[in-house]
C-alpha cells in the first residue's frame, strides 16, 4: 500500500508516497481503510526531530495522525466495531500513521463517525477537537462566563476551539487578521483583535483562561491579560516538569523542561497565574462525545483547502505557510 512517510530526522527527511507493508490488526485494533487524513501542524515537527525523545517512532514512520474511514478488519478482542464501520480517529502518539490507505486504530482510539458529515469533514476534526477538549474541559475547566482568549482564532484549533468554548458558555476573545474577522465572529468570538492594527496585550483584560497556540513571546505576554488565578494552557511550550512525570519520562528530560520553563513559570507565579503545557492524547470516548456535539450542529468543521493523495506532501508544505483557513485535509477516495 501506499503511506506519506519520512525516512529520517533532520534538515533533509525525505518526505514522500512509500510503497509499506498493509499493516495487520492486534486483538484490540481496527483496520481502517483509510479515506481523508487531516494534517496538523505537529506533522510538519516531528520529521525535523524536535519531539524524538518524546514521540517514539520506528523509521521509516508514516506521517499524520487525523483520520476518517471504514473498519474492513477487527482484531479478535474488539467489542465495539464491525466490519463496514464508518470511524474517525486521532492516533498521535500510538506509532501509527494515519495519512494512508490503510492503518491500525486501537479500539480505544475510535468512535463513530459523525452521521451529518462526509469523511473530508470528519477528518478534519480528531486533533482539534481532543486538544480543545482536554485543554478547555479537563485541564482549565472552564466554566459558564468565564472569559477565554485564544490566538490565531482562525487556524484550525482556534476555529474548533472558539466553538466549543461557546458550547460551555464562555465569552471568547481571539485574535486574526482583517480579512478573517467575520470568519472568527460567525464562529461565536465575542471580541476579535485584528493583529495587524492592534497588540491582545494592550487591548485584553480580565481572562480566565489563555490557550497558548503561538510561538514565540506570546504565551509571556498574555500572561498579563488574566485574572488571578487564571489558567494558561500551553499548545506550543516551553515544555514543564509536570508533562515529563506523567510521560514517565528520565530525570535528565525532567530537569531539562524545567529549566526550558522557569522564565514562564516564574512569571506566571509574580502574576498569580497557573501555566502548563498540554499534549492531547487520543481518546475514542471523548471522540464520541465531540461527535454528539457536531451532529447537533452546535459545532461544524472548517476546512480550507483539500489535497488528493498524490499531493499530500503538498498539503503540509501549504500548513506549514501558516495561512490555513481552518483544517487542511488530504483525501484518499
Amino acid at each position: 500500500m501506499k503511506a506519506l512517510t519520512f525516512k529520517r530526522y533532520g534538515k533533509s527527511p525525505d518526505i514522500g508516497l512509500a510503497d509499506v507493508s498493509r499493516p495487520t490488526p492486534k486483538a484490540n485494533e481496527l483496520l481502517v481503510q483509510v479515506h481523508a487524513a487531516s494534517v496538523n501542524p505537529i506533522d510538519n515537527m516531528i520529521p525535523t526531530g524536535l519531539f524524538k525523545a518524546v514521540v517514539k517512532l520506528q523509521l521509516p514512520a508514516t506521517l499524520g495522525s487525523d483520520l476518517a474511514g471504514v473498519v474492513t478488519e477487527v482484531g479478535s478482542g474488539v467489542t465495539r466495531f464491525k466490519v463496514g464501520d464508518e470511524v474517525f480517529a486521532n492516533t498521535f502518539d500510538l506509532g501509527t500513521g494515519a495519512i494512508a490507505e490503510f492503518a491500525v486504530v486501537p479500539e480505544r482510539a475510535a468512535a463513530p463517525k459523525p452521521a451529518n458529515l462526509d469523511f473530508v469533514q470528519a477528518a478534519s476534526i480528531p486533533l482539534v477537537g481532543l486538544t480543545s477538549w482536554q485543554a478547555l474541559k479537563e485541564r482549565a475547566q472552564l466554566q459558564p462566563g468565564q472569559k477565554f482568549f485564544i490566538p490565531a482564532g482562525s487556524g484550525g484549533i482556534g476555529t474548533f476551539a472558539i466553538q466549543l468554548a461557546k458550547v460551555l458558555g464562555a465569552q471568547v476573545a481571539t485574535t486574526t487578521s482583517t480579512g478573517n474577522v467575520g470568519l472568527v465572529r460567525g464562529l461565536g468570538a465575542d471580541e476579535v483583535v485584528d493583529y495587524t492594527q492592534q497588540a491582545f496585550e494592550t487591548v485584553l483584560r480580565g481572562c480566565d483562561v489563555v490557550l497558548g497556540t503561538v510561538k514565540g513571546d506570546s504565551i509571556e505576554k498574555s500572561v498579563g491579560i488574566l485574572k488571578p488565578r487564571g489558567k494558561i494552557v500551553s499548545l506550543v511550550g516551553p515544555l514543564d516538569a509536570a508533562f515529563a512525570r506523567d510521560r514517565g519520562l528520565n530525570v535528565v528530560l525532567s530537569f531539562v523542561f524545567r529549566l526550558m520553563s522557569h522564565k514562564i513559570k516564574r512569571l506566571a507565579r509574580q502574576h498569580d497565574v497557573d501555566y502548563s503545557f498540554l499534549f492531547a492524547h487520543p481518546d475514542g470516548d471523548q471522540l464520541a462525545q465531540i461527535g454528539q456535539l457536531i451532529e447537533a450542529q452546535r459545532i461544524r468543521p472548517v476546512i480550507d483547502k483539500v489535497f488528493p493523495f498524490e499531493q499530500a506532501k503538498e498539503a503540509l508544505d501549504y500548513l506549514a505557510r501558516g495561512r490555513a483557513k481552518g483544517k487542511v485535509v488530504v483525501k484518499l477516495r
